[in-house]
């Protein structure tokens, strides 16, 4: 059991809301997310992809 023992890093490029319809299940989803979240630090990184540098997107050369 991981639950409030040890810690997990998650990283998503969907918004929690979201993820009702990747579960197609408000119910679970919900359920996982509050699992999740609960005494958890949530970052939201935004920016510019740091893979896409130097990424030419003519050529598809670098």
């Amino acid at each position: 059991r991981r639950y409030e023992r040890g810690s997990i890093i998650l990283n998503t490029n969907r918004p929690f809301e979201e993820w009702g319809s990747l579960f197609k299940d408000n119910i679970i989803a919900t359920a996982i997310l509050d699992r999740l979240l609960h005494h958890s630090h949530v970052f939201y990184i935004t920016g510019k992809s740091y893979r896409l540098k130097g990424h030419n997107s003519k050529s598809g050369e670098k």
